[in-house]
């Protein structure tokens, strides 16, 4: 089944054009000669190898989140490390690149941006932060639970949607930003108002289907044989949208918490 996950989007692609396809077989000559055992061309994946990555990548979002937050960096940090981050999510998505060091500076980028984040969002409500992450928590937990019980099934037809909804919630996004140049609060969709509402319920849902598309990413690659190196790229998709995920819930809940 083809994903069309934007992260994962051409890794089916690079297998079916034999980007590591096993080698060919040996000829009758080299047969005699070769040893008796030949080492594989590369070690395929397990769902071990992504849980690892998965572990080192998050991990990393969230040490440095806890320093940024530590040490009460400011608003322009967090802008920095999100263009920073955005531009290498950009490279890793576009390239397919498996290079932890790119892999990695994402997480260390980002996690500036939510740790600062977090701080502003936890000085105007005490507590949303943990109450935020005990939501992603819940989330990610009832969606491998959806998607072990095959609750919902992930085609392409399924793909497609939720990929055009997220099209669709980053356009509206676009156009409440520059509406709010001309409109006090745009659009509306960020302004903690019933529409405000919708929006992020839309938002929290399109990000946990999308953690559907990665389950279903890993078992496909997994079940494919691709090389280990792969679980990299596996484990920035799950973190880029456990990111959104948490981001969206802690905007939601800060609808409903006084600041007194």
């Amino acid at each position: 089944m083809q994903s069309r996950n934007p992260v994962f989007s051409r890794q089916r692609t690079a297998y079916q054009q034999g980007w590591y396809a096993p080698p060919p077989a040996p000829d009758q000559y080299q047969m005699y000669n070769a040893p008796s055992y030949a080492p594989p061309a590369h070690r395929p994946m397990t769902v071990d190898d992504v849980v690892v990555r998965g572990f080192i990548t998050l991990g990393t979002l969230v040490v440095t989140a806890a320093a940024a937050w530590a040490l009460n960096l400011g608003p322009a940090f967090a802008a920095i490390g999100a263009i920073t981050g955005l531009v290498l999510a950009l490279i890793i998505s576009f390239k397919q690149s498996t290079n932890p060091a790119l892999i990695l500076g994402y997480s260390v980028a980002y996690g500036v941006t939510v740790g600062v984040v977090s701080h502003l969002y936890n000085d105007l409500y005490n507590g949303i932060v943990f109450q935020a992450v005990v939501g992603t928590a819940l989330a990610f937990g009832a969606t491998l639970a959806v998607h072990s019980l095959r609750v919902i099934r992930v085609t392409p037809r399924f793909t497609r949607f939720v990929t055009g909804a997220l099209i669709a919630l980053l356009g509206l996004m676009v156009v409440n930003w520059l509406a709010s140049f001309f409109i006090e609060d745009g659009i509306g969709i960020r302004s903690g108002g019933p529409l405000s509402y919708v929006f992020s319920i839309a938002a929290i849902l399109v990000g946990c289907f999308f953690l559907l598309i990665d389950f279903n990413d890993v078992e496909q690659g997994v079940r494919a044989g691709i090389p280990e190196r792969y679980s990299w790229l596996m484990a920035f998709g799950l973190t880029v949208t456990l990111v959104w995920i948490y981001l969206e819930i802690l905007r939601f809940i800060s609808y409903f918490t006084s600041n007194d």
